[in-house]
């Protein structure tokens, strides 16, 4: 056991999968452990390097591992796919999370505390309802609409068409109480809605990067909470493009023979953050159509040549490129720069 250099570890539910290699790179580990007997055998062991694949409970062993003293890096998992060999089980994917730790390109997910992950907690169970009201109000609508009552697009019509269904003698008992069930559970959702969006306001306020990310124009307290988040090591990105690349707001190259081919955006990396950043641009977008807002040059002359939706996503990704040179300098937004550039571009 003294001559582990490195381990790949393969976790689930249950069974974890172990392959070690000396100094050489050759095999010098090969076991299994079930849940319980992974804490007791790793703190018998000598401090060494532990790869792990990220997941969901990767986090929670590197905070486990590391206070023994072991290094534990977690690996993207599509940087450990090209590495595993063509049976794929448990034992080939522990020895492929080994090779993968130990090639020079491969980058690491930094691991989060768990103040982190209950901060990430908040902003997904946000997420949740508000896919649930979606599909709830929805429902109501469609069910309405069978009955010959339809209402306006927005939430807050909801409420109305639910006090004019009650209120329709000509329905049938059973589809008014029916109708009285979906608006029983969409008011009490509502209401839980409420409670954990204040609980992610107070969360923002009491960040000092969340609330320096919200004064990007387009950006907001949620995409701030967000990007505090989901981003607890803005370092680990070499550059601003990095970052957009890494958030999936950059075109895939199919460039070849010296001709430079680009396509649409690759999508990579985390959706809800990709969304959140193009939606606020939309939004952004069109406060300037509208004549509402000033921006710079390159903004006025890009929405004068291109469509708004490629418009939006440009700007969501010089959002993204705005918003890491912040989270690394923990410099403040400088919205005089922009008033300038707004001056010099209105005689345009």
């Amino acid at each position: 056991m003294e001559n582990i250099s490195r381990i790949g570890m393969d976790t689930s539910k249950s069974i974890f999968v172990l392959h070690g290699v000396d100094a050489s790179d050759q095999v010098a580990l090969r076991k299994k452990l079930r849940r319980k007997e992974v804490v007791e055998y790793f703190r018998k062991l000598r401090p060494t390097r532990i790869g792990i694949e990220a997941c969901g409970a990767s986090h929670y062993w590197a905070r486990e591992l590391g206070a023994l003293g072991h290094q534990v890096l977690l690996i993207a998992p599509q940087h450990v796919k090209p590495y595993v060999r063509r049976n794929k089980n448990d034992a080939a994917d522990a020895e492929a999370i080994c090779e993968a730790m130990s090639r020079p390109r491969t980058w690491f997910v930094p691991a989060k505390t768990a103040e982190q992950q209950a901060g990430l907690m908040l902003a997904g169970t946000r997420e949740a309802f508000v896919r649930r009201r979606t599909q709830l109000s929805n429902t109501i609508r469609s069910y309405a609409a069978e009955f010959g009552l339809v209402s306006s697009r927005g939430l807050d019509k909801i409420e109305p068409l639910l006090a004019r269904i009650a209120a329709d003698d000509d329905l049938p008992t059973l589809a008014k109480e029916m109708f009285a069930d979906l608006g029983e559970d969409y008011v009490l959702l509502q209401k839980r809605l409420d409670i954990i969006e204040r609980k992610l306001r107070l969360w923002h306020r009491n960040d000092e990067q969340s609330r320096r990310l919200a004064e990007i124009p387009g950006v907001g307290v949620v995409g701030a909470a967000l990007l505090a988040m989901k981003v607890p090591d803005p370092k680990a990105f070499r550059s601003g493009r990095d970052f957009a690349a890494w958030l999936g707001l950059t075109p895939k190259d199919h460039s070849t023979a010296g001709k430079q081919r680009l396509g649409v955006i690759t999508r990579a990396g985390d959706e809800t953050l990709r969304s959140v950043l193009v939606v606020g641009a939309t939004a952004l977008l069109r406060q300037v159509r509208l004549g509402r807002s000033h921006h710079s040059r390159w903004l006025v002359d890009l929405l004068r040549r291109k469509p708004p939706k490629l418009v939006a996503v440009a700007l969501a990704n010089k959002t993204a490129r705005i918003a890491w040179k912040l989270m690394v300098s923990g410099e403040c937004y400088d919205r005089t720069r922009v008033g300038t550039a707004a001056r010099e571009a209105a005689p345009a």
